[in-house]
């Protein structure tokens, strides 16, 4: 296989290994894939489909980058360290604070929807 495309080989696996390992990236998956049925039933919009597309992408993303920062910092710390439980906290904040950020998005696009 070409060196170009074992890298999505590679990159799918992660992806993969991320959604059955870890705990908040399934959330995530399912509750994607509940907003995506909750915006074929309501119908949304050209633009509102791109910016739900856009907040799931970038928190899928976001999660990823935060197990990747917190198996890094297991790697190089065994013991407790308060830089690497302050790495953690910070990555998982970012995580947070999107994750909050898509909910407010999201209930701005659906609610009126509902009512």
């Amino acid at each position: 296989m070409h060196p170009f495309f074992k890298s999505f080989h590679y990159a799918y696996k992660g992806i993969q290994h991320c959604i059955i390992a870890e705990r908040n990236m399934k959330f995530h998956t399912i509750a994607a894939i509940g907003v995506i049925v909750g915006g074929i039933l309501t119908g949304l919009s050209k633009m509102e489909w791109i910016i739900i597309i856009l907040l799931i992408g970038g928190m899928l993303a976001l999660e990823l980058l935060n197990t990747a920062i917190e198996r890094t910092v297991d790697l190089v710390t065994e013991e407790f360290h308060p830089l690497a439980k302050q790495a953690k906290d910070l990555a998982s904040g970012a995580v947070l604070i999107f994750a909050i950020c898509c909910a407010i998005i999201g209930m701005i696009i659906f609610i009126p929807k509902w009512l």
